[in-house]
């Protein structure tokens, strides 16, 4: 009880003789502080906002510009050519009031105007993109110009949204120049006739539909941020009512050979304590952006809604549910869900703190209330029955209460009672691991949130994250720091973790378990292959003067052909973050280049480096396009949702749009804030993440260039396909990519692990 009389700033009751206050003086206190702390918090963040709307003039700047002008009126010279005494004759009596006035006036507007110049000067160069088309090792004049420039406008430290309102806007390519790269990526997956069906198909659109959907395309793209993303997360993402778990979700895992912390609770509290350092800097704007070759921002939108944001769902879509803060946890263990304070007086909890909570929770013996254990299968089901079960059963009373904790954290922390991940080297050690992470127990995770970290009882951990809100280069940002600043830089009298109270009937029971068996259903039927390939890495791939996410695309054809004996039509992701709120967009691999390689294993020695070399190449060439703005896909896709919304019926695009991605391939990007030297610290690589098969029939498959020397493949698949094993496919990955190596050198020998 007297944690929660703390709680409490004074309790009155009432007497004969009146009222009778009890002031908590140790309440107030902690209320005066979290205040004080939440106007500091306001400050900071109007102080940052304020220093990113300028960029990349800077307080000072006007400071300059005020006393320039006083000292060039002081000389009699008036640098305004009149405007200062028009100024002057506008204001009320008092000379020098009047002179002092308007020459603050006068430097306050030049000073604002030079920063929209400038803002405008910078959007300009970041228009500029002829920099990733240049041959590797070789700048031209204008780009050694265009860098000096962006340098030079770039030499105050930008924080995370400086560069926001001076990105471009991603540009709708021409529809011809569409049409004619869908017509080459998809010569090589179809015959003669098939072709040439197509061919027709695209021409007619081409000539007479496509026309009037490119004009609605280019208006939207003029009132509109992105003309892509807003669609793309609705339709793509909110919009879909099958199983988030699986189908969209992705996951993230721990360092490969190195666990920081074997204690449960420690590790935990260490993990916890550095994202929420992170999100306390993100609050501020204080994380730098992200940089290409030292200067390009990239978007720092999809950022905002890392934190405190939890996906609703809905009938006919869903919605996201963002909040600007939110100060608690929600915690799951054994089938018990708590409620965790973050804050007290206004400060963060420490990590010693923090493991101490996390350790009550552990330690606790009550059991589950009814339906509580399984309750996250709803979430790991379909959608609609999940919106249903919602608005008939946790819309009011204590079980509404119970969601708000949980749909209202910053997060949401799974203690697992299993150990994975500590062998690496193990067959079927990371295949278990990636499948925990993917869809754990189908109920132990909170598949709606941002992002669930889960703490294994060995130490080690992983994260669940939702799509819809950010692509997978964000969270991994996030978890980078995170891992860093655990293993780097990381080694009471607060309320304790609070049981949520729920009152489930037994028709809620009833529609848990139905989602329950829906999700096992899936879970069960993912076949996973995770497997770290140490024979070599991007430094023999380098040496061979080839991209390694080429060479590994090109590995990945070949495996796929020695796998089914056939090619099919591959998604690489890519993002779009050069321009303002980009997410991705898709690079065709499975190229005429690619699949002319790939038959040609037989030929000479010559032979196949000069066809894997183009093929390389055609690869660069399509990632450069799909990065700056002249992609198929999210083109493609844009011009069927304006056909569909003015009721018009297109062949073309709906062919398109049916072809099945049999595999989908993305990198997960590494070293992105190079908080630690890997070269010094070689076992600290992270195992990347992975997600599951888009196509009932296909593969999915992440991979992570980590060092010099290790590439970690995730290969996802279905056993209910007898058309698809991920060991195999691992296996084929493998010899594809040792075979390709053997064009050029001889593999090195498998380098420490």
């Amino acid at each position: 009880m007297a944690e929660a009389h703390q709680a409490v700033a004074f309790q009155f009751t009432v007497t004969p003789e009146g009222l009778d206050f009890q002031l908590s003086r140790e309440a107030v206190r902690h209320l005066y502080l979290a205040t004080v702390h939440s106007w500091k918090k306001r400050l900071v963040r109007t102080k940052n906002s304020f220093l990113s709307g300028v960029y990349p003039a800077s307080p000072s700047s006007w400071m300059v510009a005020l006393v320039a002008t006083a000292g060039s009126c002081y000389c009699h010279v008036d640098p305004s050519l009149g405007l200062i005494a028009r100024i002057q004759s506008c204001l009320p009596h008092g000379p020098r009031a009047r002179a002092v006035v308007s020459t603050v006036v006068f430097s306050t507007g030049a000073w604002l105007a030079a920063v929209l110049l400038f803002r405008r000067l910078l959007r300009l160069l970041l228009s500029y993109h002829g920099w990733m088309f240049e041959p590797h090792g070789h700048m031209s004049r204008s780009t050694r110009l265009w860098m000096a420039l962006m340098k030079l406008m770039s030499i105050r430290k930008p924080l995370l949204y400086s560069f926001q309102s001076s990105l471009p806007k991603l540009p709708v390519p021409p529809v011809k120049a569409t049409v004619a790269r869908y017509l080459e990526s998809v010569r090589p997956l179809l015959d003669d006739d098939k072709y040439r069906e197509m061919a027709a198909l695209a021409k007619d659109f081409q000539e007479n539909t496509a026309p009037r959907l490119q004009r609605y395309l280019r208006l939207k793209s003029w009132w509109t941020t992105n003309y892509v993303s807003d669609w793309w997360e609705e339709y793509i993402y909110l919009r879909g009512r099958s199983p988030l778990m699986v189908n969209s979700n992705y996951y993230a895992m721990d360092f490969l050979y190195v666990t920081p912390s074997p204690i449960q609770a420690a590790r935990a509290a260490n993990t916890v304590h550095s994202i929420l350092l992170y999100r306390r800097r993100l609050d501020r704007g204080e994380i730098p952006p992200m940089m290409a070759l030292g200067v390009v921002p990239m978007c720092s939108y999809q950022s905002e809604r890392m934190f405190n944001t939890t996906r609703i769902p809905g009938k006919e879509t869903d919605t996201l549910l963002h909040l600007a803060d939110s100060k608690h946890l929600a915690v799951y263990h054994k089938g018990r869900y708590y409620k965790v304070w973050l804050y007290y007086g206004g400060q963060l909890l420490p990590p010693a703190d923090l493991e101490m909570q996390f350790q009550r929770i552990l330690e606790d013996p009550s059991p589950p209330q009814p339906g509580e254990e399984r309750l996250a299968a709803l979430t790991a089901g379909e959608r609609v029955p999940w919106a249903e079960a919602r608005a008939r059963f946790f819309s009011r009373g204590p079980n509404k209460v119970a969601l708000d904790a949980i749909e209202r954290a910053a997060f949401f922390l799974a203690l697992d009672e299993d150990e994975h991940g500590q062998e690496p080297e193990r067959p079927g050690c990371m295949d278990a691991y990636a499948k925990s992470l993917l869809h754990g127990r189908c109920y132990d995770r909170w598949f709606d949130k941002s992002f669930t970290l889960v703490v294994y009882k060995n130490g080690k951990v992983g994260a669940n994250a939702e799509h819809s809100w950010a692509d997978a280069p964000i969270v991994g940002h996030l978890w980078e720091f995170m891992l860093a600043t655990d293993k780097f830089q990381l080694g009471g009298s607060w309320p304790p973790p609070q049981r949520l109270q729920w009152d489930i009937p037994p028709e809620g029971v009833a529609a848990i378990e139905a989602s329950l068996r829906v999700a096992r259903a899936l879970a069960e039927d993912v076949d996973f292959c995770c497997f770290p390939f140490s024979t070599f890495g991007k430094g023999l791939i380098k040496r061979c003067r080839t991209s390694p996410d080429a060479f590994i695309q090109i590995a990945l054809q070949l495996a796929h052909f020695r796998d089914k004996g056939s090619f099919c039509l591959t998604y690489e992701a890519s993002m779009t973050r050069l321009f303002r709120e980009g997410r991705t967009e898709t690079v065709r691999s499975c190229t005429a280049e690619a699949t002319a390689f790939v038959r040609c294993m037989a030929e000479p020695r010559g032979t196949r480096q000069r066809l894997f070399k183009a093929a390389a190449e055609k690869h660069q060439q399509l990632y450069r396009l799909a990065m700056t703005g002249a992609g198929i896909d999210r083109h493609l896709f844009c011009l069927y949702l304006v056909s569909r919304y003015l009721g018009t019926q297109s062949p073309f695009l709906a062919k398109v749009l049916a072809e099945p991605w049999r595999l989908s391939t993305s990198q997960t990007p590494q070293q992105q804030l190079k908080m630690f030297d890997l070269n010094k610290f070689p076992d600290h690589v992270s195992s990347g993440g992975g997600f599951g098969p888009v196509a009932d029939d296909g593969y999915g498959v992440s991979y992570i260039i980590a060092g010099e020397n290790l590439i970690t493949f995730h290969v996802s698949s279905k056993f209910s396909s007898p058309e698809t094993d991920s060991q195999r496919f691992g296996r084929n990955i493998r010899q594809a990519m040792l075979d390709i190596a053997g064009l050029f050198d001889r593999p090195p020998p498998a380098a420490g692990h």
